[in-house]
């Protein structure tokens, strides 16, 4: 038998359906996006006009300050907006444009966290060949492994939900179009599809992170060879990186782990990961780096000495 999808839209419950609740909604999530938003910039303008891009490093968290901006923007703009309306729909084209967004940015990261993961583990435990294993050509190579990494998984979730009929209801209580809500909703048998999305998200997920805290543990063990103020200017950077790959990788794997149904703290595991994380990142990354600091104030003073 075929089956006809003869849904045009989707209605969307949001995080709350209290008018009260919504109004607060919309200010912090504002906020929330004015800082992330802010942030991510600040560290690309700060990176790419500075000596800092010619640090592997640094030419990673350009690019992932890049990937935390576009990521945030997926989602958060339509919740903002969703937060000042009674009613609040997404076109089916627009669904489906949100949930390859949502993991061709969300992919592209989960490789380049692991791809900075590695950077740290050659310049702390080889630090002789660093600059010869991390030269520019292969920091631009992995970067495009990134981007074609997330490109390949955006594709491969749309790829199988396309095709999937939903007869009705369209209601999805939810803030964003995810691969769960709609899995739930298509009227068809979706336990097979539920294992590939385990098998394709969460899979990804558990591998990725499994792999940067077994990395981290060589590192820090390593570092019982260093200097004191080595060991020093490699644990800050280390636990940045760590702090970052937790508040990104946990709340992943809790959402694309588990078969195909809907709880509500999905909501609340979808903002930390969606919005929370990408403006977290900025702080993480500066409050905790001494380089990024005064690179940002010299940046700061060199604009105001123009201006003056």
């Amino acid at each position: 038998m075929e089956h006809r999808s003869n849904v045009t839209e989707f209605i969307l419950l949001g995080l709350t359906e209290d008018p009260k609740l919504q109004k607060v909604i919309c200010v912090c999530f504002v906020i929330i996006y004015i800082i992330s938003m802010t942030g991510n910039i600040l560290i690309m303008i700060t990176i790419t006009g500075s000596p800092l891009l010619g640090s592997p490093m640094y030419f990673f968290l350009d690019y992932l300050s890049f990937i935390d901006a576009c990521y945030s923007s997926v989602n958060t703009p339509k919740l903002i907006a969703d937060s000042l309306r009674e009613k609040k729909t997404i076109l089916f084209n627009g669904c489906m444009t949100q949930v390859f967004g949502e993991h061709f940015f969300g992919g592209a990261e989960v490789i380049l966290l692991t791809v900075m993961a590695y950077d740290r583990y050659v310049a702390i435990c080889k630090p002789l060949h660093y600059a010869t294993i991390m030269n520019r050509r292969v920091c631009s190579l992995l970067v495009g492994v990134s981007w074609v990494g997330g490109f390949l998984h955006g594709t491969i979730q749309i790829f199988f939900i396309i095709p999937l009929p939903f007869c009705g209801p369209n209601v999805i209580d939810h803030f964003m179009c995810d691969l769960n809500p709609l899995l739930a909703l298509a009227c068809t048998d979706t336990y097979t599809l539920g294992l590939v999305v385990i098998a394709n998200s969460g899979f990804i997920c558990i591998l990725n992170f499994l792999l940067l805290l077994g990395s981290y543990v060589v590192i820090l063990r390593s570092l019982k060879n260093h200097s004191s103020e080595a060991r020093r200017k490699a644990l800050s950077t280390c636990i940045s990186h760590i702090t970052v790959v937790v508040l990104f990788f946990v709340p992943c794997i809790v959402v694309y782990t588990r078969p195909p149904v809907t709880f509500p703290i999905d909501k609340a595991v979808a903002v930390f990961y969606t919005m929370l994380t990408p403006m977290l990142n900025p702080l993480i990354y500066t409050l905790r780096n001494d380089q990024m600091k005064k690179a940002i104030r010299k940046r700061f003073s060199r604009e105001v000495f123009i201006e003056g």
